[in-house]
């Protein structure tokens, strides 16, 4: 009994253990179950595009293909199946609204799409109330970046960018105008501004647009295509969608545009539809030959080779095969399903949940059924985790990146540059943001920025190869021709009623118009390789020279092709028109009256002014007398009679003008004071023979103007040509008042300046140098004065971005070189009578003492400087002969004579000098013969001292002593 309950009680608390065990593990796993309770079992997304497309064929296999992957995948939405709705929108604006709708009322949390640009504008409006983010795999109209759609998420590349590659291959080519073919909806018309934009970067244009209705059929699109082709450009860019553009080729090819000399650009949209399409037949790939497309770029990767794969064993047998879109709509969905799995791991807002709109109700009786519309409550939150994306998916990487203005791209935008030919394509070159045109792949960061290498050099930056262009060409197609509308061009003549050398009307040429400018013209045309039919307009009442601004404008503004004339190119008017190259150099001049100074028996003194005149004698006869001051004591050639040494002085004086005086110099003194007035006589020869040859032979200006300073500083009256722009240049440049300017005609010219200011004429002109030279070479008593104080040329003017421009740009330098301008310029401009003479020397003035009074200041204080330390020597020597008694010297004693007195005089005067006699005598007594006495007087003081004097009854006598022998 014992054992059987011990056996009892064994059993019980055994199965109480279990029990507790159980309950232990159910513990345990309800967080994990709880968790897995709080993600839903499936979240629903949807599909909009049109399922019956080019694009949508595509799509709804990849889209079908990514959702089964993302529901195989066990790290992304983990537990949860993500099922997709797809919705027809028929390649209809109202179709795709009703259908979106529709997808909104089954509670989608994200759309993947619209295909259409034209249905995202209006279903976007639907996201914004109802919160739920649209991805569009196919909507490339850049206005959808705006922030008007903030639940608009473009998961492909907006046409900015391919619009950008279309761009630098026209400039690549330089061709500068274009003819954009499209369709006119949203997304044709969004492309096509993106491409002006684009375009006008490069300083090229959009010249013609030819836009066709959706759903136009071949007939429409040929008639549109025809008067494309009458317009001159011959560059056509096609963007239109996948399911029409081939029409436009097909309608191109029966009006033969697709031969030689044509260039056709197709954007994306023809990879898809002839390119990538499996099924795209022989007849099609016939109608695009030469025709260059653009392909997004997508890097080869192992996940893109497998879906490649399999999507061609998924597809239906009648369907093409993956084009870009459909990659980019496979990526789409990853983008959703990550995003969604994101958002479900947050747990501060992992439910999903709907809620009613107060404004979104049905009215009284209304069947529509909005109240069955909600709004996503956490849509906020799943779009940011959108925008977040960061993965790498077929398309390579998936993130992206913020403008300025906070709008949202994908990184790494870059297109293939395909050219077709023959039964395939070749790819000429590639396009990115960063390298621009290259024919080396890009490298697509993760990052999205620059490569590191992305600063290289042109050479390898913005290159193509070769391409075959319709009509089986490899020779670039010059881009345009004149336009097929049976009108040549429109080219204006200013009709001129002065200098008709220039160009005017003329009965007699077949043209109706003739002159310099026209023959110019014409050569330059006739070196073209392709004709110019030109239809010549004269521009003016015939009554005055019209004005040439108003011309411009009228080139401006599209009333004329083209004007031919003498044309100033100035700033102004080359905001409004392209120039040629100058074919004749051009600028403003002064020209003002003359008079020619009559000459007389005493023109030669004009040079100098009296008082110039006065000073230079007094100065040769000063000089005279210094040098012959300090030559007189020691050089005989200054010695003599009175008579004698005053006509040395004189001779002296005024030979040193010429150089010949025959006097040699000896001092020191005399020299330094010579070479000093030689020099200023050497610039006062040279001054004179200047002077005197521009009096002679240089005309005076009698206005006193003598530049555009004077000019200017004055207050005279300034005349200009009818219809020049010197006008407008004078009063907005220099600063000239209105009043001061009077409006002439050529023929009025020389009236006018011979009147002058005084007697209601004007004193000077401005006007462009080439009329000035033509007035001038008949009217030998005026000319020009100053510098030409404008630079500038003459040409042709053309509407802006004309190809024209260049053409003839290039023909004017040929030909200058060949030498044909000249000859045309030597035929209708010949110089006349009167020869063109410079400005040097107008207005030549007398020379007066202002000029050289540092001159003569520097021979005067050399002179003054010589006399100085002369009267100085003078005065040393007569101190000391005076300290010495007034003997006489053995010199005087030999021959009697002498400055000295004899001894009986001796002994009745002082020994000094107390006349102004004895002092001249003294100072023309010679050097040596003063210096001797000097000598003389010393050594017999000396004997004096040493024997004692002896006096005979005849006079003094030197007592020696007798060991000295006598002198």
């Amino acid at each position: 009994m014992a054992s059987s309950w011990s056996s009892s009680s064994s059993s019980s608390s055994s199965t109480l253990l279990l029990l507790l065990l159980r309950l232990l593990c159910l513990c345990a796993a309800l967080p994990a179950t709880l968790q897995a309770a709080a993600r839903p079992p499936s979240v629903t997304i949807g599909a909009l595009f049109t399922f019956d497309s080019v694009i949508g064929r595509s799509a709804r296999t990849a889209i079908q293909l990514a959702v089964d992957d993302v529901n195989g995948d066990p790290t992304v939405l983990r537990g949860t199946n993500l099922s997709v709705i797809f919705q027809d929108t028929k390649c209809s604006g109202f179709v795709g609204t009703i259908q979106a709708l529709e997808l909104m009322e089954r509670q989608v949390v994200a759309v993947v799409g619209p295909q259409s640009s034209g249905i995202a504008h209006v279903v976007s409006h639907v996201a914004n109330q109802l919160r739920v983010p649209l991805l569009s795999f196919a909507a490339t109209d850049p206005a959808l970046s705006s922030k008007q759609y903030p639940y608009f998420v473009r998961a492909t590349h907006d046409d900015r960018f391919q619009m950008a590659a279309v761009a630098d291959v026209v400039a690549h080519h330089g061709w500068r105008e274009v003819t954009a073919v499209y369709v006119d909806n949203d997304y044709g018309r969004g492309g096509v501004v993106a491409l002006g934009d684009a375009l006008e970067a490069l300083r090229a244009r959009v010249s013609y647009k030819a836009a066709f209705p959706p759903g136009a059929d071949r007939a429409a699109i040929a008639d549109l295509l025809v008067r494309a082709n009458m317009m001159e450009s011959r560059v056509f860019v096609v963007h239109t969608s996948p399911d029409s553009g081939l029409d436009v080729f097909a309608a191109a090819r029966s009006l033969d545009m697709m031969a030689t000399g044509y260039v056709w650009i197709a954007t994306d949209w023809l990879a898809a539809a002839a390119i990538d399409a499996a099924g795209a037949g022989a007849a099609s790939k016939s109608n695009i030959q030469g025709v260059l497309t653009l392909r997004q770029h997508t890097p080869d990767s192992d996940a893109k080779a497998s879906l490649v794969s399999r999507f061609a064993a998924a597809a239906k047998p009648s369907s093409n095969g993956i084009n870009v879109y459909g990659l980019f709509a496979y990526d789409s969905v990853w983008m959703a399903a990550r995003a969604i799995d994101q958002f479900l791991s947050d747990t501060s807002g992992g439910n999903i949940s709907f809620s009613a709109d107060a404004n979104i109700r049905d009215a009284n009786g209304s069947a529509l059924g909005l109240s069955a519309l909600k709004v996503f409550d956490q849509g906020e939150q799943l779009l940011r985790k959108v925008m977040l994306a960061n993965f790498t998916g077929v398309t390579g990487s998936v993130r992206f990146q913020y403008d300025a203005d906070g709008s949202g791209t994908l990184i790494n935008p870059a297109y293939e540059i395909l050219n077709v030919g023959g039964t395939g394509v070749r790819r000429v070159a590639y396009w990115s943001n960063y390298t621009r045109l290259s024919v080396a792949a890009p490298r697509l960061l993760a990052d999205g920025g620059p490569p590191p290498n992305s600063s290289t050099t042109t050479q390898q930056q913005q290159q193509m190869y070769s391409v075959i262009w319709p009509g089986d060409t490899t020779s670039k197609p010059r881009g345009w021709v004149f336009p097929n509308n049976g009108k040549p061009l429109r080219i204006g003549v200013p009709y001129r009623t002065t200098y008709k050398q220039f160009v005017s009307k003329d009965r007699s040429s077949p043209d109706g118009v003739s002159g310099y400018c026209v023959d110019v013209f014409n050569a330059a045309v006739a070196l073209l390789p392709y004709p110019v039919p030109a239809s010549f307009v004269l521009f003016g009442d015939g009554v005055k020279n019209p004005s040439y601004n108003e011309l411009v404008q009228k080139v401006a503004d599209g009333f004329f092709d083209a004007a031919v004339g003498d044309i100033s190119i100035v700033t102004n008017r080359t905001r409004v028109v392209d120039y040629t190259q100058p074919y004749v150099e051009s600028g403003l001049v002064i020209v003002s009256t003359v008079k020619a100074k009559s000459s007389n028996e005493w023109a030669f003194l004009r040079p100098f002014t009296p008082g110039m005149w006065a000073i230079i004698g007094a100065f040769f006869l000063f000089v005279g007398a210094v040098v012959w001051i300090l030559e007189h004591r020691f050089n005989p050639e200054f010695r003599g009679s009175p008579r004698k040494q005053m006509v040395t002085m004189f001779w002296f004086s005024f030979s040193t003008m010429f150089f010949a005086h025959r006097e040699n110099t000896v001092s020191t003194l005399g020299r330094f004071v010579l070479i000093i007035w030689l020099f200023v006589v050497l610039i006062i020869n040279s001054s004179y023979t200047a002077s005197l040859t521009s009096i002679l032979t240089v005309q005076q200006l009698s206005t006193g103007i003598q530049g555009l300073d004077s000019l200017l500083s004055s207050n005279d009256p300034i005349g200009y040509q009818v219809g020049s722009f010197a006008r407008s240049y004078m009063m907005e440049e220099l600063g000239v008042p209105a009043s001061r300017l009077r409006e002439l005609a050529i023929d009025d010219y020389a009236d006018s300046l011979q009147r002058g200011p005084s007697n209601g004429g004007v004193a000077a002109i401005v006007d462009e140098l080439p009329y000035i030279e033509l007035f001038l070479s008949t009217n030998c008593q005026f000319r020009t004065v100053g510098q030409e104080f404008t630079k500038s040329g003459w040409g042709f003017a053309f509407q802006r971005d004309s190809p024209l421009a260049v053409d003839l740009s290039t023909a004017i330098l040929t030909l200058s070189e060949n030498g044909d301008l000249q000859r045309i310029h030597d035929k209708w401009l010949n110089p006349g009578t009167c020869a063109s003479q410079s400005t040097d020397g107008v207005g030549a003035d007398r020379l007066n003492l202002g000029s050289f009074w540092g001159l003569f200041l520097i021979c005067g204080v050399a002179c003054f400087i010589a006399l100085l330390i002369y009267f100085a020597r003078i005065l040393c020597q007569f101190c000391e002969y005076h300290g010495h008694g007034t003997t006489a010297g053995a010199a005087q004693e030999d021959d009697g004579a002498g400055p000295f007195p004899d001894p009986q005089r001796s002994l009745r005067r002082p020994a000094r000098l107390t006349s102004i006699r004895d002092l001249m005598s003294f100072v023309d007594m010679k050097e040596a013969e003063v210096k001797t006495a000097i000598r003389s007087r010393s050594d017999r003081r000396v004997d004096g001292s040493m024997g004692g004097r002896s006096y005979t009854s005849e006079g003094p006598s030197l007592s020696r002593p007798s060991s000295m022998s006598p002198v």
